[in-house]
């Protein structure tokens, strides 16, 4: 255990020595928000991938794959086909250089879209900031079992992450990025061959486990598929935290090379992760990871390779470390995101709009910290990751996707269309669980996404059609 302790506290001081060294570059708005729109095409990359691969597949997509098997990768399918979509999307976004979506929303539409779209940012943002918690404390319970519990890991990792993302912004965020998602794409490519050859070879791993864990469609219906594929493609498209990486990009030229190393870079990860799961759930078909199969990849980490030579077991303590950093760094990006729309979309657009550079750093350090506390909370009635994250991406989906990418590819949607839309996708999402039980069984046992997005999209339409054209939102940007 001492190996393990000592990896996870070299990567915590590695990360405190960037965001710390970073801090002294922060002198504006600008800095703190966008990292003053410098960040180059290869920093952008990592960032990027680090902030979108983080404990929604280490833990929820993970679990899935331990029950399922590979068609755990229709969640991250619907990652996919949002990245090829967002290729065409991030010059458009650097273009229109603000800080926040909100700052789009009013551009685009007015005042009560900005307000609504913070709403719906929150109650995305913070919920999965809080199964990041979750994660870093499992994590943290495996390697200390008799020292920290699980509710307790998720103090710690609180603590952690609010005091990363306070220091710097979106610059101690990126950096720590960059080194986090090296760290974690090469460990991960080298435990898998290492994995499959402990199992007896990947014929070993097909024979232990059921058909169905190598099928397209598996032991889910295509429904169920789509219920994972369409809330993960429709957040990617219209994610706040990846259009403020293009907003903080050096030039369009540099956002759009950064799509396609992240396109590559998230297909071989998601890959290799629903591979890694898939091994373990052969070689730990029972056990404690049985009951709680979130945990596999750590618990693949920690056990995986015991007993091998001091090598292998520095893999193990590297693979461990890894999932360790990735969430530390998915949940700064996802915590640091909503902390912005409160500074900018709120403090500094309504309650002070001469706030000096000074007051808006202190502003927004003390919202990261409140934010933090709010997600700490969230974390401790969290049963289900898999559960909490496609919840959240389905706000999300709902609410403002459609909206986003309408102000980018429609010009004929108004403004009322799009506070109509982003209020009923937030409502029906939200309340989905409590009229869910209501309907027939054939629409109440489904997921939220199919009734919120439809929703959504025929108030955009409907809304929209009806009025004149002098009634039209602002002009594109």
């Amino acid at each position: 255990m001492s190996l393990y302790a000592a990896v996870i506290a070299v990567i915590v001081l590695t990360l405190l020595t960037v965001s710390l060294g970073r801090a002294g570059k922060v002198k504006t708005r600008a800095d703190y928000l966008v990292a003053g729109r410098s960040l180059p095409a290869f920093v952008l990359i990592f960032t990027l991938l680090s902030s979108w691969v983080g404990s929604g597949s280490l833990l929820g997509g993970a679990e899935n794959a331990y029950k399922h098997g590979f068609v755990a990768l229709w969640q991250a399918g619907g990652g996919w086909a949002g990245l090829l979509l967002i290729y065409f999307i991030a010059p458009r976004a650097r273009r229109f250089a603000q800080f926040t979506i909100p700052d789009l929303l009013e551009a685009r539409y007015n005042q009560a879209a900005r307000v609504l779209g913070v709403i719906a940012i929150l109650l995305t943002y913070t919920a999965i900031t809080s199964y990041q918690f979750i994660g870093g404390g499992d994590i943290l319970h495996l390697i200390f079992p008799d020292t920290i519990s699980p509710i307790l890991g998720r103090y710690i990792l609180a603590a952690f992450v609010i005091v990363f993302t306070a220091i710097a912004g979106m610059s101690s965020v990126a950096y720590m990025d960059l080194f986090i998602g090296l760290l974690a794409t090469s460990t991960m490519c080298l435990a898998l061959p290492v994995l499959i050859h402990r199992a007896g070879g990947w014929t070993a791993v097909h024979t232990a486990l059921p058909a169905t864990h190598f099928q397209v469609f598996g032991d889910l219906s295509f429904a169920q598929c789509l219920e994972l594929f369409l809330p993960t493609c429709l957040l990617l498209m219209g994610n706040q935290s990846m259009y403020q990486k293009f907003f903080s990009a050096k030039s369009e030229k540099d956002a759009r090379h950064a799509v396609v190393g992240w396109i590559i870079g998230t297909i071989l990860l998601e890959t290799v992760i629903v591979a890694i799961t898939v091994t373990g759930s052969a070689l730990f078909p029972t056990g404690e990871v049985s009951r709680a199969p979130r945990e596999i990849l750590a618990y693949c980490g920690l056990h995986g390779f015991s007993g091998g030579s001091p090598a292998l077991q520095l893999l193990g303590a590297l693979l461990m470390g890894a999932i360790f950093a990735k969430i530390i760094s998915t949940a700064n990006n996802w915590l640091f995101s909503p902390a912005t729309n409160l500074v900018n979309d709120i403090y500094v657009r309504y309650l002070n709009p001469q706030a000096s550079n000074r007051s808006i750093l202190i502003v927004s350090r003390l919202m990261v910290v409140l934010l933090g506390c709010w997600a700490l909370f969230q974390s401790l009635g969290t049963e289900s990751v898999l559960k909490k994250s496609l919840y959240a991406y389905t706000i999300y989906s709902a609410a403002l996707t459609p909206v986003i990418l309408a102000a980018f590819f429609w010009k004929r949607a108004t403004a009322a269309a799009a506070v109509a839309s982003i209020t009923v996708g937030t409502a029906v999402t939200v309340s989905w669980e409590w009229i869910a039980p209501h309907l027939p069984v054939v629409l109440g046992e489904h997921d939220a996404i199919f009734p919120a997005l439809l929703t959504s999209v025929t108030c955009l339409v409907v809304v929209s059609l009806a009025k004149p054209c002098s009634d039209l939102g602002h002009s594109t940007p």
